[in-house]
């Protein structure tokens, strides 16, 4: 049995999240442990969602569950920018912006000009 594309996208978003949580700055604030709890979200979020929402067709589409669509999740630079310095919102927003939804949009795009 093969796994999920939303299995596949929350356990990229999770791993994200313990990535975040073994940084180590100082005076960060609590920044690192609000993005992990933030990422945390959008994986259950990410998980909740049926294997046929757009979404999750749209992340196929752009390839990046590899050219069969079975492969672990892996997002475009924009997208690893994205999850890098995501802060949290509503879970929904994340998985939006990283199908191409709302990345034209969000800020991250004004620091990288």
């Amino acid at each position: 049995m093969s796994i999920s594309r939303t299995q596949l996208l929350a356990d990229y978003l999770r791993g994200q999240a313990r990535r975040s949580l073994d940084r180590v700055e100082p005076n960060d604030e609590g920044r690192n442990a609000r993005r992990a709890l933030a990422l945390l979200d959008a994986a259950c979020y990410a998980e909740s969602l049926p294997e046929d929402d757009p979404l999750v067709q749209q992340l196929e589409d752009a390839g990046r569950f590899g050219p069969l669509g079975r492969d672990p999740f892996e997002p475009d630079e924009r997208g690893r920018r994205l999850v890098a310095e995501w802060q949290g919102a509503e879970p929904s927003e994340l998985v939006l912006a990283l199908s191409g939804g709302l990345v034209a949009r969000l800020p991250l795009d004004a620091a990288t000009e």
